[in-house]
């Protein structure tokens, strides 16, 4: 059966006015009343109640909280428990004559238009039972040779919605003596196909979609007038509808993002704030007690700056339980470190390493049955180590927000790449929704029922233990882990939201990522260049991009900070890793030419592989302040030497005078002075200027050729190691 839209709707031009519909049809629309059964309230059931209230419908229940007997996936031609409270509902309205009553789904459907526009349509049918129509039999095709021919519109009856007189009704379900799980869509074709019966009951069919819509077909039309504005006076529909088919489901998902009026460009999302639940006020031993899976699933850069940031999200660690699956090898340290500083911080940390060879799939549904078989856990939420989670408070946000199962909104770096797919192929794959690119950029702000969801999400305990009980979510045919998850969260009826209401991190990219160095993250300045900044370039370095925190301690010679002391501590490690340091003579194979005037024992970037990238860095942090401070000069960035000197008392403790054979020179300081090394510093010798103290992670920017004439004072104790570029030379 394919989805219903019920044709009442003027769409966005109309809204004021169908909203002024529904108040002035309190008097006209007294004799309507809706009926619907829900045995359980689900998500699609409080979206379902949502849009009814919207427009003012009077609506009744019937077997609420009642045991579901009508088929289930091995048997979908059920329904018949439907028929049978229908039957029983109808007995209390035997003599209202002249009452309306509309019958239809509740887990699958939207109001789209308010009474007066439905009753109207009704009447305009002149039968007094209209039924949704569909293009496809359903569920006997043997039957089609039955059904009256038709000039346009659906041929084939629908029995997910209908609307007809109390007394006729009567007559239409008064011959049922079915089974709960029998079909009820053959039952109403049954009746519709005997002529007899169609005649005095006078049953028709709403060919033309006028009060329900099917959504196959209309929904491209719909879509483009949420985004675009059409003229609204071509959506005539009151009611939207999906029966089984899982793809328009999804459909009917997407539209209720904004039917009726829960997201408009002048009012933003109007549903947001409905049932939050606020942590304002709750002690800490008071707070849900998570449990945290977090996937190490492949190489990933900048691991400990994950680990840093899992400890200083804003939730009290004695409510929080780790549940950590790492499956590389390269990682095992990391891993093994975060345990043994913190992990008793936490109230529990169980850990998979690579050595117990526990697949993904079986991985994440591993940690998911720890918190569904802990009843203390009251949520589970889903970490992959390639999420930069920035905000400290998404554990809060996520919580406050009451939803099943909710996502927040990540994507890479300035790319439309994200966690979140806002729709599927036919095929169940990625296709791109109208919406998604205003969604990831932020232009709409809001709360999305999306299709798919991964790397990070929060699930309530709650479900884990009632619709999602199945031990087994990550695996279904031949689909990846996350698209496994989604298909059979999708698969139970339960909806997953996106959150895009706040910033909340990004991801990172791991393509070109290598494991064959010993500090990797250096590497990732192209990759991540975010990332790359927020570890490797001092926090003060934005102040001095602004002249602030910019000192001259010699005439001409700027100083000013540049790198973390992390950076400095893992280029000096990288370099002594590699261990071939020059031996300080006047011939050097490195270089052009062969001969070296002023010798330092030193190893050039591109000896480690690092040219390219220490290109870069150059280019993007000491170019710009280059020009600012050097006014008129705007610098080639070209070098032909970058490297990094060990200065040590019994190797090469100082440098004789010289001039650089640069425009400028850049001198990091790697190590600090009264800690690593004695001595040591910078002597301009025209000016009689030393730089004895220099600051680790600064540095020296002075000019190469003619007026700085200099040499390295003698390092007297330890080992001291700068980085050295000479630009435009």
């Amino acid at each position: 059966r394919a989805p219903i839209v019920l044709n009442i709707v003027q769409y966005r031009d109309n809204w004021v006015r169908c909203k002024q519909c529904v108040w002035f049809s309190a008097g006209y629309g007294k004799n309507l009343l809706v009926l619907t059964v829900a045995t359980k309230q689900t998500e699609g059931f409080q979206r379902f109640r949502r849009s009814a209230q919207f427009f003012n419908y009077k609506v009744q229940v019937l077997g609420l909280d009642e045991e579901w007997k009508g088929g289930d996936d091995k048997k979908p031609a059920g329904g018949g428990q439907k028929v049978r409270l229908l039957k029983s509902a109808l007995k209390q309205y035997v003599d209202k004559e002249d009452l309306i009553i509309l019958f239809i789904e509740s887990y699958d459907v939207l109001f789209a238009s308010g009474p007066t526009e439905l009753l109207k349509k009704f009447k305009q049918a002149k039968s007094k039972v209209v039924f949704s129509a569909e293009n496809y039999i359903y569920p006997d095709r043997k039957l089609e040779a039955k059904y009256p021919q038709v000039r346009d519109g659906k041929r084939f009856l629908g029995s997910g919605g209908f609307i007809g007189y109390a007394s006729n009704l009567k007559k239409l379900v008064e011959e049922w003596k079915g089974q709960d799980d029998d079909s009820d869509q053959l039952f109403y074709t049954n009746v519709f196909l005997d002529p007899e019966k169609r005649e005095s009951i006078n049953i028709s069919l709403d060919q033309r979609s006028r009060i329900f819509q099917n959504l196959n077909g209309a929904l491209v039309l719909m879509r483009h007038e949420l985004t675009q504005g059409v003229d609204a006076k071509k959506l005539s529909c009151p009611i939207m509808c999906n029966m089984v088919n899982c793809l328009l489901q999804l459909q009917l998902n997407y539209l209720g993002n904004y039917i009726p009026q829960i997201w408009t460009f002048e009012t933003g999302c109007t549903v947001c704030d409905e049932g939050l639940r606020s942590l304002t006020g709750f002690k800490d031993e008071a707070l849900p007690m998570i449990l945290i899976g977090i996937f190490i699933e492949q190489p990933t850069p900048f691991l400990s700056q994950f680990f840093l940031r899992l400890r200083n999200l804003r939730y009290p660690k004695q409510r929080i339980q780790l549940f950590i699956h790492n499956h590389e090898q390269h990682h095992l340290m990391q891993v093994d470190s975060f345990v043994k500083e913190h992990g008793k911080e936490y109230l529990a940390v169980k850990v998979i390493g690579p050595d117990d060879e526990v697949e993904n799939a079986e991985a994440r549904n591993l940690g998911m049955d720890l918190c569904r078989k802990d009843p203390g856990c009251d949520y589970y939420f889903s970490l992959d180590a390639e999420i930069v989670l920035k905000n400290t408070e998404t554990l809060r946000i996520l919580i406050e927000q009451n939803k099943l199962v909710i996502a927040p909104l990540v994507s890479r770096h300035e790319k439309l790449w994200s966690n979140f797919w806002g729709a599927l192929s036919p095929d169940g794959y990625y296709a791109r929704s109208e919406d998604y690119v205003d969604i990831v950029q932020r232009r709409r702000v809001g709360l999305w029922n999306v299709p798919y969801i991964s790397s990070v999400y929060l699930v309530k305990a709650k479900v884990l233990r009632s619709e999602l009980d199945q031990g087994d979510l990550f695996h279904s045919g031949k689909l990846d882990t996350d698209m496994a998850f989604c298909h059979n969260v999708r698969n139970q009826g339960v909806f997953m939201y996106l959150t895009n209401r706040h910033q909340f991190g990004h991801i990172l990219s791991l393509e070109n990522y290598q494991t064959t160095h010993l500090h990797n993250d250096l590497w990732q300045i192209f990759s991540n260049p975010e990332d790359w900044r927020e570890k490797y370039i001092h926090e003060n370095y934005t102040a001095a991009l602004k002249g602030k925190l910019v000192e001259m301690p010699c005439p001409d010679v700027y100083w000013f900070p540049i790198f973390t002391d992390i950076a400095c501590d893992e280029l000096v490690e990288e370099m002594e890793h590699y261990g071939q340091w020059s031996t300080g003579d006047n011939t050097d194979s490195r270089i052009q030419g062969g001969y070296e005037n002023v010798p330092t024992i030193d190893i050039h970037m591109n000896q480690i592989g690092f040219e390219r990238e220490w290109y870069k860095f150059l280019l993007d942090y000491i170019a710009p302040i280059t020009e600012k401070l050097y006014p008129g000069y705007y610098t080639k960035t070209q070098f032909e030497l970058a490297f990094v000197v060990r200065y040590k008392p019994d190797e090469q403790p100082s440098l004789v005078p010289h001039h650089d054979a640069s425009t400028f020179t850049i001198n990091i300081a790697l190590n600090r002075v009264g800690t690593d090394y004695e001595g040591g510093g910078c002597r301009f010798l025209r000016y009689n200027c030393s730089i004895r103290a220099p600051r680790k992670g600064w540095t020296l920017m002075h000019p190469g050729r003619l007026t700085h004439y200099h040499e390295g004072l003698p390092t007297t104790k330890g080992t001291r190691y700068i980085a050295v570029s000479f630009l435009d030379p």
